[in-house]
């Protein structure tokens, strides 16, 4: 009798647990990804002087931009950044300001599916994207008046840009090792590498940058687990910074006095 409960019990777990792998695996997208569609004629309603741009990619992919200018007399350069996987450039653009009162445009875009963008979206789209965004920059602006910036999820995709181009700095804002292990410090039971659609390997991508990087973590961190960043600290140069902020997490970073100086530093840099 122990034994025929023995054996239920454990058919019932493996049913769980192959369920609950199964519902993550097909699931992944909307885990990673919480976009919010805009209409094509929406207005953009924001502060800080702009400009729209619509990116074709293909016929059926276009990519909407937010250039956000400088409010101080020079330009300095240009920030590319990427955001994070919410919503779209509205939650995003309260960020620009801390760039563009140091001399810098801001150049947001939405990936696919996210505000007026559309196209169906994989990691070698987003790559492409990155990749695009990069090269309409490039010829406007020189490699060292480029700066790289990954805010969350956005991260990966700076990661790639910065690997495969040449430019004064990448910033990184809460980033992640690789898409599968974040992936394990939630479901750690499970083989995320084998399952994770999507890999994004950032620890591969900053081993490639030549040029600076600083990275930004907070230790309260509940989305993106300080220790999963810190593992980055590994394929980091001398050169390159891990900025740790103390009790800060996920959402909260732009917030601490330790963020704003260093950021200033960095833009203030010649």
């Amino acid at each position: 009798m122990n034994k025929k409960k023995t054996f239920r019990w454990i058919k019932i777990i493996v049913l769980l647990y192959c369920s609950i792998g199964i519902a993550l695996y097909y699931l992944q997208e909307k885990f990673l990804f919480h976009p919010v569609t805009l209409a094509a004629d929406y207005t953009f309603d924001f502060k800080t002087p702009f400009e729209e741009v619509a990116i074709p990619l293909n016929s059926d992919e276009t990519i909407n931009m937010v250039k956000f200018f400088s409010t101080d007399t020079i330009t300095n350069g240009v920030v590319l950044y990427y955001h994070g996987n919410k919503q779209n450039i509205n939650r995003y653009a309260k960020f620009v300001n801390a760039f563009t009162k140091n001399g810098y445009e801001v150049w947001m875009p939405d990936y696919q599916g996210f505000g007026k963008s559309t196209g169906l979206r994989t990691e070698k789209k987003l790559n492409e994207l990155a990749l695009q965004v990069y090269k309409m920059a490039n010829a406007k602006f020189k490699n060292d008046n480029i700066i790289i910036y990954g805010k969350s999820l956005g991260t990966g995709i700076a990661a790639y840009a910065a690997s495969v181009t040449n430019n004064k700095r990448l910033i990184l804002e809460t980033p992640y090792y690789s898409i599968p292990s974040l992936f394990s410090c939630y479901a750690p039971i499970y083989p995320t590498t084998k399952m994770s659609t999507y890999k994004i390997p950032v620890n591969e991508y900053l081993g490639e940058v030549k040029y600076p990087i600083t990275i930004f973590h907070g230790t309260d961190d509940g989305v993106i687990p300080y220790r999963n960043a810190s593992k980055l600290r590994n394929v980091l140069k001398p050169i390159d910074e891990f900025i740790t902020i103390e009790n800060g997490t996920h959402h909260n970073l732009a917030e601490f006095d330790l963020y704003k100086k260093k950021l200033d530093s960095l833009l203030k840099l010649r």
